[in-house]
Order: C-alpha cells, then structure tokens, then sequence
C-alpha cells in the first residue's frame, strides 16, 4: 500500500544517499534483488523505483531493511556515520555498520523480526480472521510490543497486504519446488492439484487467508491489485503446464487460457466448500444430524476427474 507523503523518507533534501546505502546492504546480503525484496515482504516493482530514485522508501521499508540487514536505521538515513572499527555483515569490509540493538543479538527472531510478525499475523488471520486480529494481539504472539508492530508495519492495512504477498512468495515457491519433481505436464498438474487441496494445516491456513483476500479485495485498490497479480500468475503457470501438456501428447489441443480458468475457478470453489464443512480446528464436520459437506479428498478426487474428462488424451 502506497503511503501517505508524510511517511516518505527525504534526508537532508535528498534520496539518492539512502538508495546507495540500501544497495550496499542488499550486496552484503549476497542474494538478488527480488529475493531481499521477499525477505523485507516489500514489492519488488517498488524496491526497484526506489533503488531507482523515482519513488522514496518509507520509515517503516527502511526499519525491515535495517532489521534484516542487521544495521543502524539512522546510518540508512544518513543521520548517523558509520561506527568506527566496524565491518560489512556479510564479512566482506565493505563497512556496512551493524546495528547496536536487537538486529545483532542472539534472540533476534528467525528470519528477522518482520518476517516473524508477518508469519504471526498469517496464522492469526486464519485463525480468527483479519478484522478480528488486534496488533496487540500481533504483539503478543510475536513476544514484542505494538510500538515494534507498528515500527515496521504502521497500519493494519499494511499489514494485510503483506501477510498476502508473503503467502503469495510461499506459495509459489512451493509450486516450483514441487511441479520440479514430475516427469511430465500431466505430473505438474497433479502436483499443483495437490498443492491447492485444503489437507494440511498449512494449506488450510493458507487458504483461510485467501477468503479473508477475497473480501478485502472487493474494498482495498491495493489488495485488489494484490488479488489481480496473485491469479493472473497462478493462471499463467496452469495454463503454461496445460500448453506443455498439449506438446508433450499427454494433453489435448485446447485452449490453454481458457482451460486455466476454468480448472482455477474449479479449484477455487471446492476448496471455499471444503472450508466450509470443516471446524476450526481442520477436521471435517461430522456432525450427529448426518450433513456431510465436500472433504479434502473429495475435492482431490473430482479435481482429478476434471483433468481426465476435460485435458487427458484418452486411448482409442
């Protein structure tokens, strides 16, 4: 979510030192650019325009670049020098100051302390839903106080879309790790198959956070932005197994696009059943009136059919 202008960071009128600064520290690092953008949960497009000088950071994306640089805000800003005697944090003297405080201890949270309250506020968010989650709460799971939440996220807002981004990265890292595995298109769809069934604690979790995505969608430009993203690159890799599937002879010649939404859409609706017939603590309702909703193998199993009705070429 873009901030207001009074959160902007302009340091003795110019930007261009943070920039350099923040570079520096993404180079100790030693990762790319995209994966310190997942770590701080930041937009990568917006890390890019601010390395860039046609956007300026906010406090609170300075205070997780600081924390998962392990260095002093205030040398990010400009306000403070460089500690004397002090190394890069990558071990490389390239004389990057490492922070004094928290971001060097030993409890330092693991991850760092952005990556902890954003996993904190997922789990709280599927487990009691967004509007229902107070900072102190936030506070509370993360052993901290709200000043700390509000240090590095400022609003509840904020705080939202980045719980949503980092399922977002989650979730396509495990797309790609697991789709690595299968021996053709057609093993790649039964592994996003199984990714997006609700079995697991963490798919459920995951899940949950997405209906409460939906709904805010519909209120927030920038969830909704983050909505849009999110399923125009969940579409795009179906569609793109679909169209490996068709050139590999396991699939037939069909719309790839097309086949895409439909097979999401599927998805998306039998999961929110899923959900919906099972109790908060993940086990599916089998209540003494008899009413027995869709469970997660229901789901895998019909999803299964679909591909094989609608996508696999069958013998003649």
């Amino acid at each position: 979510m873009e901030q207001e202008s009074g959160n902007r960071v302009a340091v003795a009128g110019s930007t261009g030192g943070v920039a350099v600064r923040v570079r520096q520290v993404i180079g100790e690092a030693g990762c790319s650019q995209r994966e310190f953008a997942r770590r701080i949960v930041m937009d990568p497009s917006k890390l890019s325009r601010s390395l860039g000088g046609s956007r300026r950071f906010t406090v609170a994306e300075l205070a997780r670049i600081a924390d998962e640089g392990g260095v002093d805000a205030a040398w990010l800003l400009g306000s403070a020098p460089a500690p004397s005697g002090t190394g890069g944090t990558g071990g490389t003297g390239a004389g990057v100051p490492v922070a004094r405080g928290a971001a060097r201890s030993g409890g330092k949270p693991e991850g760092g302390r952005p990556l902890q309250i954003v996993r904190e506020t997922v789990r709280l968010i599927a487990e009691h839903g967004f509007h229902s989650v107070r900072v102190a709460d936030i506070a509370e799971a993360c052993a901290t106080s709200t000043a700390a939440i509000h240090y590095h996220f400022p609003g509840r807002a904020e705080l939202l879309e980045a719980a949503v981004r980092w399922c977002m990265d989650e979730d396509t890292a495990r797309r790609a790790a697991r789709t690595a595995e299968a021996a053709d298109a057609a093993g790649e769809l039964r592994q996003l198959i199984e990714l997006q069934t609700p079995r697991t604690a963490q798919q459920r979790r995951q899940w949950l956070v997405w209906l409460d995505l939906w709904a805010e969608a519909a209120r927030s430009t920038a969830i909704g932005r983050l909505h849009v993203e999110y399923y125009r690159q969940w579409r795009t890799t179906v569609a793109d197994v679909i169209r490996r599937g068709i050139a590999q002879g396991v699939f037939r010649d069909v719309d790839p696009e097309f086949s895409a939404v439909h097979l999401t859409a599927l998805i998306d609706g039998l999961a929110a059943q899923v959900l919906a017939a099972s109790e908060p603590g993940g086990e599916e309702d089998r209540s003494a009136s008899g009413t027995h909703g869709m469970d997660a193998e229901e789901m895998r199993t019909a999803l299964l059919a679909h591909v094989e009705a609608r996508l696999a070429v069958t013998g003649e």
